[in-house]
């Protein structure tokens, strides 16, 4: 059966649109000193707000359809993957049996129209709990992987009194192959409008985290939808621009090559250079490495608790957290010579992060 919700995402920009479109008309005469009061977390979001509708498809009602448990998930990279020590690293409860004592449930949302509308999501949470309402938890997988590949992690935050969640990435296991960007994003704004009507959830304790591509999206979806109490974003943040324009993208393009090789090609160039990198990322993901770049929106997601792996963060990042009397809720980890790999470290990082400020 088919479940229809009523959708309340982020309302506050909606408000926000509104109030200028008011504003422009001069209906605001006598109150101008209002507009001081929108700060400049609130106009980035609504423009990355604004470029997201820009490029959606119809919008439908949020409906939930079930679907049954995937046996052979999709993988696109060769070999197949078959373990990942940092995976099975991630802290669990000490349960006899867990497996067997875990509630597993597989469903679609349907965020919009069109065959990437269709969003496969993935839940697992202890049977008998005590809490009627528990912290959440989304991991988001890497580049070429899918939800099911994050399953050890999801056993473990389960174990420990989570409602733990993974999605499959647009054109990512039940979601075929290709890419997007910034149309991911919109999945997990979806997704927070499903998370936070669920009975079993406190809507307040919802934390987000991922690998690469799936860090990327845990970072951006925390800039725009502050329904994500936390975040911890693993390999996924970077100073687009600045890469760029240092010679350093080679590792995020590594990620998604054969995206690059095509434009490429398009281009006439004999190999990829930062002229065809910037070129893919203004047309997957305008504004990735201009106003919507790691120095302008992270200092948004403050004073969320926001912590960051492997990754060098701007200066705007901890005066803004120091700004907001919040420093404590801001953290940097970098481990030396790992590169582009999340590890055993990285995880259980992110794992106490998440108990830390979603656990109190």
């Amino acid at each position: 059966m088919t479940n229809i919700i009523s959708s309340s995402s982020i309302s506050p920009l909606i408000c926000f649109f509104v109030f200028f479109f008011w504003l422009g008309h001069g209906g605001a005469q006598g109150i101008q000193h209002r507009a001081a009061a929108i700060n400049g977390a609130d106009k980035i979001r609504s423009q990355f707000l604004h470029l997201l509708r820009t490029r959606r498809s119809p919008q439908v009602p949020l409906t939930v359809e079930p679907s049954k448990p995937v046996r052979h998930p999709l993988f696109q990279q060769v070999p197949t993957p078959t373990f990942s020590e940092a995976m099975e690293s991630c802290p669990k409860a000490d349960i006899k049996n867990l497996k067997e004592q875990l509630k597993e449930e597989n469903f679609s949302l349907h965020t919009e129209a069109g065959e990437q509308g269709r969003l496969p999501v993935l839940i697992l949470s202890l049977k008998d709990s005590k809490q009627k309402r528990r912290p959440a938890v989304v991991f988001l997988h890497s580049t070429n992987k899918n939800k099911e590949w994050v399953r050890p992690l999801l056993e473990a935050y389960a174990s420990r009194e989570y409602i733990a969640i993974a999605i499959d990435s647009r054109y990512h296991g039940e979601r075929a192959h290709n890419l997007t960007t910034y149309q991911d994003v919109w999945d997990l704004i979806k997704l927070a409008d499903y998370l936070t009507q669920r009975k079993d959830i406190d809507p307040k304790r919802i934390g987000i985290t991922g690998e690469s591509l799936g860090g990327m999206h845990a970072w951006f979806v925390a800039f725009v939808d502050t329904r994500y109490a936390v975040a911890a974003p693993i390999i996924g943040v970077q100073g687009f621009r600045w890469a760029i324009d240092n010679d350093k993208w080679q590792a995020r393009v590594d990620s998604i090559k054969a995206v690059f090789e095509e434009a490429r090609v398009d281009l006439g160039k004999s190999a990829i250079d930062k002229e065809v990198v910037k070129k893919v990322w203004d047309r997957i993901a305008p504004g990735l490495a201009s106003i919507f770049d790691s120095p302008y929106s992270i200092p948004t997601i403050a004073p969320r608790p926001l912590l960051i792996l492997n990754e060098t963060p701007t200066k705007r990042a901890r005066k803004a957290y120091a700004k907001a009397h919040s420093s404590t809720n801001f953290k940097l980890i970098v481990q030396p010579g790992i590169g582009h790999e999340m590890t055993s470290l990285m995880v259980k990082e992110a794992s106490d992060w998440m108990d830390r400020f979603l656990k109190q």
